[in-house]
């Protein structure tokens, strides 16, 4: 029994063991030498698009805020206290050239015309009679005979003089009279709205103080900062010139609604930011507020201080080639694949820079293979292997 344990324990394990090593070194010893294969370089993998030649015209992305074209602070050139106003005279009542904004009391300044009138007419009658005495001086000295010319105070020449001034003194102070009366009723004077107000009905006012802030309303204006080399591609008119500005159309966004504007450069501000080296240019839009009709009527009012999207439409640029800026590598050139499928570098010249693309030009022909993937390390000559090609 126990020879039994010993074997099943011990010595089974080890035969089992020692026929495994054999077997183990009779297979390794009849294994061939594998067979060496040859691989060949798949190249990188990039992603390619065609180039296609085209006639693209500039469009400039700007952002700015709306002012009114036109705004006048109003104040009256005469004093006294207001006696009639108009309904309207409420911050952001809208008034036409003409209509009334607000009357003086002018009592007192047809007072002042009804006295400048009696001056007038007894300066006028003074005259007569002075001219009348001349009359008579001249026909006594002709009946005399005297010989030589008489002498300026025998004809009353001086006090001629005197009362003709007189009379003129007399008019002007009647025409001032009817001009500060004309001046206790303040008018629009042009198209616009309220867009401030210091005077209400019964309050008295001095002479030159502001009453009322009044912007246009004909008119809006943009101002934008552009980079200067867009000036360039833009049309931007000068003092007397009759070309018109780069058309312009403004964006603004109120929720998830658009609504938009045409519009015209009008001028330069002729200044440079000197920090951002930015330029300023004026976009010129007509019937902000769509009181023409000249906009769909859902239009809301443009009115001063909204954030607005200006895009301006530029020049035409001829024979260039659009393409990602991802496309465009460092010192402005490109990769090309080849019909071998190998990397070329090309140069090229940038034409223009828009927020996503980049038009070139330069040695690229109609057709050719823009790589579009960044490769680390590209060097003329190297294997490409496509992914897909974008249309």
């Amino acid at each position: 029994m126990r020879l039994r344990a010993f074997v099943l324990k011990v010595a089974l394990p080890l035969i089992i063991l020692a026929l495994g090593g054999f077997a183990m070194v009779a297979l390794i010893g009849s294994r061939g030498a594998p067979q060496r294969e040859q691989t060949a370089a798949a190249g990188a993998l990039v992603e390619t698009m065609k180039a296609r030649r085209s006639t693209h015209r500039v469009i400039i992305i700007a952002t700015g805020t709306v002012q009114a074209r036109s705004e006048a602070a109003l104040a009256p050139q005469v004093s006294g206290r207001i006696v009639e106003t108009s309904s309207d005279l409420l911050v952001g009542g809208l008034f036409e050239k003409g209509d009334l904004l607000f009357a003086i009391e002018n009592a007192d300044y047809r007072l002042a015309v009804q006295r400048a009138q009696a001056a007038l007419t007894r300066t006028q009658l003074d005259l007569q009679t002075m001219q009348g005495q001349a009359r008579v001086a001249r026909r006594e000295w002709e009946r005399l005979g005297l010989d030589g010319d008489p002498d300026p105070l025998v004809l009353y020449e001086p006090q001629l003089e005197s009362a003709r001034a007189d009379v003129k003194s007399a008019q002007a102070q009647l025409d001032q009279a009817l001009l500060d009366l004309e001046r206790t009723r303040i008018s629009a004077p042009f198209n616009g709205r309220i867009a401030r107000k210091e005077v209400d009905l019964g309050q008295y006012v001095n002479a030159g103080s502001t009453a009322v802030l009044f912007a246009g309303t004909d008119r809006a204006e943009v101002i934008i900062p552009l980079p200067i080399e867009d000036l360039a591609r833009l049309k931007i008119p000068h003092p007397g010139a009759e070309r018109p500005g780069s058309e312009a159309l403004v964006r603004l966004r109120l929720g998830t609604a658009v609504f938009e504007w045409s519009g015209r450069i009008a001028r330069s501000l002729g200044e440079v930011d000197p920090q951002g080296r930015m330029a300023r240019v004026v976009v010129n839009i007509i019937d902000p507020y769509n009181l023409k009709q000249t906009w769909p009527a859902e239009n809301p009012s443009l009115e001063p201080g909204m954030f607005v999207t200006v895009e301006l439409k530029g020049e035409y640029l001829d024979d260039v080639v659009p393409l990602p800026r991802k496309a465009l590598r460092s010192n402005d050139s490109v990769w090309i694949a080849s019909e071998q499928n190998t990397l070329k570098i090309r140069p090229v010249e940038v034409v223009h820079r828009e927020e996503q693309i980049v038009y070139v030009r330069g040695d690229i022909e109609e057709g050719d293979r823009i790589i579009l993937t960044p490769l680390p390390g590209a060097a003329a000559g190297m294997k490409l292997r496509q992914r897909k090609e974008n249309r």
